[in-house]
């Protein structure tokens, strides 16, 4: 894999001298990607699963296949795959529609990231649920000590494939199989796991897989719950209207089947289009091929942070991560290091606490940190110019 031919399939980065540094946020998109939503609007432009004249038929026929070909990339069957606007909403659709009659624990961990943590905490507030967590220790794991809270009384259990805190994973493995011996359903947040490794559904074991496409080179706007067809039957209904029926009359309505259930009125037809061009495009390069690239960038891109006297650097560096790191400067300010990056040297980088604000505080920086986070578009000599220029940072 080489990052630097990579690059010229990015049209912002050749429109752009910014050395992007902000994947974790949203990803860049390249021209196949582009291509690919811009022709549904320009080749079809016309709705699936109601009409029945040519341009509707292919829309159908299209969208579909792109379901088919999403599903594959994670290790899904089509039919185990809802649409949805973004991870968040593929999150509230379990979190806020799953019966808690027999079973009210919902166990998750404070490194969950807001779009986690508020639904549960919604439906405690509701006093539909009781929240609980797993612990975690200052380097960002969670000890295998901590899924003693998992018990009896579980209905899900709800955490992250990868933190976007710190790059690290959860250890999933123990977490399923803890889980599913208490007899709890398990959803996993896979927005910032589903990009970066290859992600198989059927392996991990879990009941629920979230992620959009906006951080996999996919269009913004689109997302995915993937689901086994007995979870899905689980849950209640959600969103509902146009196309999630069989059959209505004022006395009674029947549902359809999971996952049209859960798609309610028009789709982003574009969307699910482009999100499968970006699985092929990155399916193409090699997920295994990417994962390598970013377990280079994250050691180069640690020993550059670690080079500047003072720095801290958040979760454990020797832990396994994707290519992204949270860090402070010592006497500068997370957003002035972000302004002054841009400033000094185009470098694109978010500060914050990420919208992950009680692990930031279980981490030790409530305050906020400045945040590197690259892909598969990064290359060495953009870690040197980081390097170079957080040293400048740090002096002045």
């Amino acid at each position: 894999m080489d990052s630097n031919k990579l690059r010229a399939d990015f049209p912002v980065l050749q429109s752009s001298k910014s050395i992007y540094f902000d994947s974790a946020c949203t990803a860049l998109k390249p021209r196949a990607v582009v291509d690919a939503e811009s022709g549904y609007y320009s080749e079809l432009s016309a709705c699936a699963g109601r009409s029945h004249h040519s341009l509707a038929r292919r829309t159908e026929e299209k969208f579909e296949a792109s379901r088919a070909r999403i599903a594959s990339f994670v290790g899904a069957k089509p039919e185990e795959l809802v649409f949805t606007k973004n991870t968040t909403e593929a999150l509230n659709l379990v979190i806020r529609s799953l019966d808690y009659s027999q079973r009210r624990k919902v166990v998750s961990t404070p490194l969950e990231h807001h779009s986690l943590l508020l639904p549960i905490m919604e439906q405690q507030r509701r006093g539909i649920v009781k929240m609980e967590m797993m612990g975690v220790n200052q380097a960002g794991e969670i000890p295998e000590s901590s899924l003693s809270v998992i018990d009896s009384s579980t209905a899900l259990v709800a955490v992250h494939h990868t933190t976007n805190t710190t790059g690290m994973r959860a250890p999933l493995e123990k977490i399923v199989k803890a889980a599913h011996d208490a007899g709890a359903l398990v959803l996993i947040d896979a927005a910032q796991g589903v990009p970066h490794s290859r992600v198989d559904f059927r392996k991990l074991g879990a009941d629920f897989l979230a992620f959009s496409g906006h951080k996999m080179c996919g269009p913004t706007g689109i997302g995915c719950l993937v689901g086994k067809k007995e979870a899905f039957e689980k849950l209640d209904t959600f969103i509902v209207g146009g196309e999630t029926v069989e059959t209505v009359s004022l006395q009674a309505v029947k549902w359809k089947s999971a996952p049209k259930r859960f798609e309610a009125g028009i789709q982003n037809y574009a969307g699910a289009i482009g999100l499968a061009a970006a699985c092929d495009y990155l399916s193409k390069i090699g997920m295994e091929n990417i994962e390598r690239h970013e377990k280079e960038m994250a050691g180069k891109l640690i020993s550059a942070i670690q080079s500047i006297p003072g720095a801290t650097i958040y979760g454990s560096v020797s832990a396994p991560r994707c290519a992204l790191a949270s860090f402070n400067l010592k006497g500068v300010s997370a957003h002035q290091v972000a302004l002054m990056a841009d400033s000094l040297s185009k470098i694109a980088m978010r500060s914050g606490v990420f919208c992950a604000e009680p692990g930031a505080n279980v981490l030790g920086f409530g305050k906020g940190a400045a945040r590197a986070s690259l892909y598969l578009y990064n290359t060495e000599e953009e870690v040197r110019i980081f390097a170079e220029t957080m040293q400048k940072i740090a002096k002045l």
